[in-house]
C-alpha cells in the first residue's frame, strides 16, 4: 500500500472507514475506473489486482473487454488492503466481504463479525506485548549483571 506521506503529497488524503463503506455500498456505474489507476492508486500490480479477481473477491464489469472497476469495486480493493496490512487471509477477506450481501443487508452481522474478530487480535496483541516486556526485563536484569561482571 501506498504510504500516508505519499498520498499527502499527492494532495490525497485516507478515506474514513465510514466514507469507504458508503462506497462500499454505491452500485454508482457513473465513475469507472480503469486497472491502471487503481494500481497507481493503490500501488498494486496488474497481477495482484486479476489474483483477487481470481479469488471471488473482485467482480469488475467488463467493456468492450476491457476491465472496468465501480465505486464499489475501489472500495471493496481498499478494503482488502486495509485487512491485509493487519494479517487478515483471503478467506477471512472473502468471508467478511461475502457477509455484507448484495445491498447491505449483512451489514450488522459484518459489523460483529469485525467486532470479534479485531477484539481477539486485541487480546493476542496485548498478550505478545506482555511476553515481550516480560522478555526485556529480564535480558536487562542479564545486561546488566554482565557489565557488572566485566566492571563496566
Amino acid at each position: 500500500m501506498e504510504p500516508q506521506a505519499s498520498k499527502a503529497a499527492r494532495g490525497m488524503r485516507a478515506q474514513t472507514a465510514d466514507e469507504i463503506v458508503a462506497d462500499h455500498r454505491s452500485d454508482d456505474a457513473g465513475q469507472l475506473f480503469g486497472i491502471t489507476e487503481l494500481c497507481r492508486e493503490f500501488d498494486i500490480s496488474p497481477r495482484a489486482l486479476r489474483f483477487y479477481e481470481d479469488k471471488g473477491l473482485l467482480a469488475p464489469r467488463r467493456v468492450n473487454g476491457t476491465r472496468v472497476y465501480t465505486r464499489r469495486d475501489r472500495a471493496r480493493l481498499q478494503l482488502i488492503l486495509r485487512a491485509k496490512a493487519i494479517g487478515s487471509s483471503l478467506a477471512e477477506i472473502k468471508h467478511y466481504l461475502d457477509l455484507y450481501g448484495a445491498h447491505g443487508e449483512g451489514r450488522a452481522v459484518q459489523m460483529k463479525y469485525v467486532l470479534d474478530k479485531t477484539s481477539k487480535a486485541i487480546a493476542e496483541l496485548e498478550q505478545k506485548r506482555a511476553h515481550i516486556d516480560a522478555s526485556l526485563a529480564e535480558l536487562r536484569i542479564i545486561n546488566a549483571t554482565v557489565k557488572r561482571s566485566l566492571g563496566k
